[in-house]
């Protein structure tokens, strides 16, 4: 099992579309990475969990699923840093790989030595533009792929009745 530990506020700041929302409305921009981590987890079948530290909800702590992406708020004196490493030390076992993204240089060292394997913010954001390509593509050939008409007929049979519906036999 593959799981991914999101350092929330870091990949916020870092990706521009969600920078840009947190500047007038982080309630916005943390539902908007929720999202985008309810689709990967969806295409890619990694167990997403963010971690948002606690500032801006000052003295509570809590861990709620949305979009079927387990979200953690550390306690008040708790940096996301440190839970994502406690997290790392915690799930890490020999059928699990533990992936932490973030951009934060130090915690990337830090989670090297629990044996978990870093992605920066910006090669999350990659991986996630690259995803969504391969979902538009897919529902593209899909739709592609669909029978026009209701009875499902061979592609020869259906180029016939094409040419004939066209006058040229």
């Amino acid at each position: 099992m593959d799981i991914l530990l999101v350092d929330g506020y870091n990949i916020i700041g870092a990706w521009p579309e969600l920078r840009k929302l947190k500047k007038t409305n982080l309630s916005a921009a943390r539902d908007r990475l929720i999202e985008k981590m309810a689709e990967y987890q969806g295409y890619t079948g990694y167990k997403v969990i963010i971690v948002f530290d606690a500032y801006d909800v000052k003295g509570i702590q809590k861990k709620y699923r949305h979009h079927n992406v387990e979200v953690i708020y550390t306690k008040e004196n708790e940096s996301a840093d440190e839970r994502i490493e406690k997290m790392a030390i915690e799930l890490n076992n020999k059928r699990t790989q533990i992936h932490v993204a973030t951009s934060d240089y130090t915690e990337q060292w830090a989670i090297f030595g629990q044996g978990a394997l870093r992605i920066s913010a910006r090669e999350l954001l990659t991986e996630v533009e690259m995803n969504n390509q391969n979902i538009t593509k897919n529902v593209k050939e899909i739709q592609e792929e669909k029978p026009i008409s209701r009875i499902p007929l061979s592609k020869e049979v259906a180029e016939y009745f094409e040419k004939l519906r066209r006058g040229k036999q």
